[in-house]
């Protein structure tokens, strides 16, 4: 074996550890050298130009002294011409002795001498000269060092002969006496105080390490220019005229501002023909320099109000300000932002700084010059990349930035990557200033994690369309919660429903703290279904969650379990805040006439009576325990329809009742089929579990505890119209689903659709009420998001486009539920801004025209084209809600659009809508976490859910909506929030009218021409009577009939003929449409049969009522919003339950199996 030890070479001396300990001096023969650097600097030439020139601090000393001297020097000039008197002599009479100061000249002829010489004391001469040595030693000094190999560069330099023509005269006097009174133009001095003052600002600006505004400067050198100009003009009158006029320095002051100010009094004016030229000059070289000046000032202020200029630092540190970064300012946007940020009251004094890096254009321009904008909006030409930019934005005094997308982009991507590089450049520049962030695409919410409010379209906009499936118009209910309203809108009008719809429109959600409170400060101790009931039945608010001290989440309905504490935040929806509330006591005893409600808006409270409020809660108390019922019904008391008596309701207890809440638990109630699986949903391996998704398709999702498969469907299965091994269905009506569709039409299939199918497959879904999904892609999707959709039960992907009616057909259109059109991608952005639209606009009427009965919900990029939505040219009822929306936004307001029928009834919806919830935050910072609790985005344990319930007949008996808000409370704790309400037109005919009218302008005295029409056609092929027939034949017929006698009758029955006339032609035109669509599902091997051409839902109009008035009249088919409690939070004590009609919507089981 090898000794490893003899193989290593011993260390030398200096490296042993004991001789560094002993101070080993081995190292001290070694024969390293050591090397200097920056030798160049430590010569006598480097450190003088270190010391005038390169240090910032020292060439500013340097620069400022310069100019003292330059001052000091014109100052000496002046004391010398006050001393100096001409009269006197010349001042050199050693040189010319016989001249005499009373020699006669001849008119014409000038004496030169007094120009020439002058009277200088010899102190004033002594200043003079050790002036002009310094200034002369410092230039020679400064010429040297910034020698660079050119002498004559240096020489020949305007300064450099300025300052040899002002110094060198007044040296030769010190070496020749006689010529100590010799003019020299010191006043010329001035010009090189103003070169110093230029280059004394540029030090400046490089010491401070701060950059002054171009506009500054130019103004600085402009007075600077003009006022060397007149002194210099002033100065050079003053002393040729000693051999004229001997004008002094005030008179030549007064000549000269005559002069340039182009008035010319003509009382003082040149004699002798030297000042004369000296004017002349003067004016020359005023207007060629002034003009110059003028334009470069003049290109800069136009530079100024394009950029936008800085905003103060005294402003920013004495008034609040935020600030909004944006990639381009559209119209819309900014007044959106400003409509929205100042309808807050205490936001009033604030004023807006806009960060742009496009130049305003003439829109933007135009409103901000309106004077309600102009004293409040500053607009700045800027990137937020720039720190400057920012500086000039005051970013760091700012109380909040706002960074917005740019969701017109075609690249939504790249739109993103631009909002997360400002907002890491906002952080980085002000790390205390609030951030509120919008971004795009989920993918890319994880980079802005540290803002303070984020905002991702995709995920919202999603979110917002699956409940709209399942809950009508939530994305018309969520809109109205996060606009500012005060509820006024369309006040005036006959209609009752605008009336209603606009006043609700007003309510918003509050918080206020529960012990500072008036609403709900009595409830303390309390329940909170309890608390949440009173409240409404006595000041007629809804109280929709609440907010532990302790704790940042907000919980929406706790339930009857949760017991209201001293220190709890409530959240509740309401006209206005309760701090802006003014409460009126009403008398105890009404009488009965007087026991209705009435509700006045924000400025009333309900007013009820005693019998209304309390009677129902203390007589019958019947069993608060959940009934059995086979429908979804508000179970009516056996006894409810004796002795005429009105039914009564269970109270709603101050702390919960353990038993009661056990007979109500959702998730132990169970419908049979559900708990006990039928043999066909065991023999298809329809069992599903509830547990979290194994994959998300991106970073930053919330986990939702969902209905999932068992094992993933493989992907070819995820094919609706493909047939694989494992399956050999083409369409969707192969399969046989028990539930109506829910077809979403996109572009891709970007990650935020998953945001869609979550919420529609949420745990608290019941199972037998899940609706198929349908993805109706342009393209086909990614692996990655397969990987995502793959574990949730009945969700089908297809490749095809709204365009195409075969491949809507084969998805399975003609049952489907509810057609969910995203607005795509590549058509958001156009050249002319609201035809990014078109195409939607266009494919979505086609789908409404040839499948009338299809519930269409509808993206728009641009709300102000949801008018074209249904668009029908020639409907009244149409033009005059047209007519009613200009009305209403000349009153100015935030929700013009609100009255059209469409974003009424929540079929048309643009994310657009949602910015306001991002200024919102500004003043709720909560407002952003309740709606993604609503949306089911975020899921916290004990925080409710938002779903819906719909009045039948047996639901009728309840009556008002404060009895059906007690019954809720008392029976399964959920909490109405609003109702939304379907009613007929009342200026639509029906299609039954038009048939009986038709038939009472039958006449029989055109059977003849009945009989021969009907002979004509019976000579026609079989294939025409297909296309035309007896249903359309009746209505041309009739059609002719009225267009013949229409002008027997008055005006009004005129109007009727022709609607009559109109709707017989659009039903025949339907009964083409229909057999167009029949014809192609025979063509694809489709059964017809399910196909309904007839139904038709123009007559009707629907519409939301947040949070109505106790009083209000329910109606069959209202549709009632709740916000259940979570299922899981009576997990701990569930046990077997009795079923009630009302709580088996819900409909789950806590013993199945959960998949992680």
């Amino acid at each position: 074996m090898v000794d490893l030890d003899s193989e290593v070479p011993p260390l030398p001396p200096r490296y042993r550890f004991r001789d560094l300990l002993l101070g080993d001096q081995g190292w001290q023969s070694d024969d390293r050298v050591q090397v200097e650097f920056y030798m160049n600097e430590n010569t006598f030439k480097e450190r003088l130009k270190l010391f005038f020139i390169k240090n910032q601090r020292s060439s500013l000393r340097i620069r400022l002294f310069n100019f003292s001297l330059k001052l000091l020097s014109c100052f000496l000039y002046i004391v010398r011409v006050l001393l100096d008197d001409p009269t006197q002599g010349l001042g050199c009479k050693e040189l010319n002795r016989s001249c005499s100061t009373n020699q006669n000249y001849t008119p014409g002829t000038i004496d030169w001498s007094p120009i020439i010489w002058v009277n200088r004391s010899l102190p004033l001469w002594g200043l003079q000269v050790s002036v002009a040595v310094i200034s002369l030693f410092e230039t020679l000094l400064l010429s040297y060092l910034s020698y660079k190999g050119n002498i004559w560069e240096q020489i020949l330099r305007i300064p450099f002969l300025l300052e040899i023509i002002n110094a060198v005269p007044f040296i030769i006097t010190i070496f020749w006496p006689v010529l100590r009174n010799l003019f020299i133009p010191v006043f010329l001095n001035c010009w090189l105080a103003k070169h110093a003052l230029e280059n004394m600002i540029n030090d400046l600006h490089r010491a401070i390490q701060r950059t002054q505004s171009a506009m500054f400067n130019q103004v600085l050198i402009l007075i600077s220019t003009l006022l060397c100009l007149i002194f210099t003009c002033i100065c050079g009158i003053q002393h040729l005229e000693r051999a004229g006029n001997r004008l002094t320095l005030f008179d030549s002051l007064y000549f000269c501002i005559v002069t340039f100010s182009t008035v010319g009094f003509g009382d003082v004016t040149p004699k002798i023909w030297p000042s004369k030229l000296l004017v002349v000059i003067m004016i020359c070289v005023a207007l060629v320099v002034l003009p110059i000046q003028f334009e470069q000032l003049a290109y800069l202020w136009m530079e100024r109000q394009k950029s936008g200029g800085n905003y103060s630092r005294y402003r920013a540190q004495t008034e609040k300000h935020v600030v909004l970064c944006v990639s381009s300012l559209k119209i819309d946007l900014l007044m959106d932002f400003l409509n929205e940020f100042y309808a807050h009251p205490r936001l009033q004094d604030y004023y807006v700084v806009i960060l742009c890096p496009t130049e305003m254009d003439a829109q933007v321009r135009r409103v901000l010059q309106i004077p309600m904008w102009s004293q409040r909006v500053i607009y700045l030409q800027g990137s937020a990349l720039k720190d400057q930019d920012l500086l000039r934005a005051k970013m760091d005094d700012a109380e909040a930035c706002f960074i917005l997308s740019s969701r017109c982009e075609v690249d939504r991507t790249a739109a993103d990557h631009q909002t997360i590089l400002r907002a890491w450049a906002v952080k980085d520049f002000a790390p205390n200033c609030p951030l509120y962030v919008q971004i795009l695409k989920p993918e890319n919410k994880f980079h802005i994690k540290f803002a303070d409010h984020v905002v991702c379209e995709e995920e919202f906009k999603y979110a917002m369309l699956a409940l709209n499936c399942i809950c009508p118009a939530t994305s018309t209910l969520i809109t109205l919660l996060v606009h500012t309203s005060r509820g006024q809108e369309c006040q005036q009008s006959p209609e009752q429903w605008q009336k209603m719809y606009g006043r609700c429109s007003g309510n918003e959600v509050y918080h206020i703290n529960l012990e500072e409170s008036t609403f709900f400060a009595e409830y303390e101790g309390k329940s909170f279904t309890y608390a949440s009931f009173h409240a409404h039945k006595k000041f007629g608010v809804c109280l929709i969650g609440v907010r532990k001290e302790d704790n940042k989440n907000i919980l929406l309905n706790p339930g009857p379990r949760y017991i209201m504490s001293s220190t709890d935040i409530c959240f509740y929806i309401n006209i206005t805040k309760e701090e802006n509330s003014a409460f009126k006591k009403q008398e105890k005893h009404r009488k009965k006439h007087e026991s209705k409600l009435s509700y006045h808006g924000a400025s009333r409270l309900p007013v009820h009576s005693i019998i209304a409020s309390m009677g129902t809660v203390a007589i019958d108390l019947q069993d608060t325990g959940c009934r059995a019922s086979s429908g979804a019904t508000l179970a009516l008391p056996p006894d409810g329809g004796k002795e005429g008596r009105r039914p009564s309701i269970a109270p709603v207890l101050e702390v919960a009742d353990s038993s009661s809440l056990q007979t109500c638990d959702l998730l132990s109630d169970q419908s049979e089929d559900e708990t006990t699986p039928s043999d066909d949903e065991v023999s298809a391996g329809l069992e599903y579990a509830k547990g979290y998704p194994p994959y998300s398709p991106y970073i930053g999702s919330s986990p939702t505890f969902c209905h999932l498969l068992h094992e993933k469907v493989p992907f070819c299965c995820l094919r609706l119209d493909k047939g694989c091994q494992h399956n050999y269905y083409e369409d969707a009506k192969a399969y046989g689903f028990k539930n109506k569709l829910i077809i979403v039409a996109a572009e891709t299939a970007g990650n935020g659709l998953y945001n869609f199918i979550v919420p529609l497959r949420a745990y608290y879904r019941p199972k037998k009420e899940l609706n198929p999904i349908v993805l109706l892609l342009d393209n086909p999707p990614d692996m990655h998001f397969l990987d995502a959709i793959c574990w949730f039960p009945m969700v089908y992907y297809m490749v095809g486009s709204i365009d195409n009616l075969d491949d809507l057909l084969r998805c399975g259109v003609t049952f489907a539920a509810n057609m969910v059109v995203v607005d795509k991608e590549s058509t958001m952005s156009a050249e002319e801004d609201y035809m990014a639209d078109a195409k939607t606009i266009v494919n979505v009427q086609t789908l409404f025209r040839l499948f009338s009965s299809l519930s269409i919900i509808t993206e728009l990029t641009h709300p102000a084209n949801m008018r074209f939505m249904q668009f029908r040219a020639k409907d009244c009822y149409s033009l005059a809600l047209s007519k009613l929306e200009k009305k209403e936004r000349e009153k100015g307001s935030n929700l013009a659009f609100m009255f059209r029928l469409p974003f009424a009834a929540g079929r048309v919806f643009s994310i657009s809508m949602l910015d306001t919830l991002l200024y919102q935050s500004f003043v709720k910072d909560y407002m952003i976490s309740i709606t993604r609790l609503l949306l089911g985005l975020d899921t916290t344990p004990g925080s409710g859910f938002l779903c819906s319930m719909k009045i039948t007949e047996e639901d009728l008996w309840i009556r008002t909506y404060a009895r059906l808000y007690q019954k809720l409370c008392s029976s399964t704790g959920d909490i109405p929030i609003g109702v939304y309400r379907t009613e007929s037109q009342k200026l639509a005919t029906s299609e039954s009218q038009i048939s009986i009218s038709v038939e009472e302008w039958e006449d029989t005295k055109d059977t003849k021409e009945q009989f021969s029409y009907r002979g004509n056609h019976r000579n026609s092929t079989s294939s025409d009577q297909s296309d035309h027939p007896l249903l359309r034949r009746k209505s041309m017929q009739w059609a002719r009939r009225l267009s013949r006698r229409a002008p027997r009758h008055s005006g009004k029955t005129a109007e009727k003929i022709n609607q009559q006339r109109m709707n017989l032609y659009r039903r025949s035109e339907r009964q083409e449409l229909a057999e167009l669509v029949k014809n192609r599902m025979k063509h694809l091997g489709l059964s017809p049969a399910g196909y309904d051409e007839m139904n038709d839902h123009q007559n009707t109009l629907s519409y939301i009522l947040i949070n109505p008035s106790p009083d209000t009249r329910l109606e069959l088919n209202d549709i009632v919003y709740l916000i259940r409690p979570d299922p899981l939070t009576y997990v701990p004590n569930a046990a077997p339950s009795r079923k009630d009609s009302f709580c088996n919507t819900v409909g789950q089981d806590t013993r199945e199996e959960t998949q992680l």
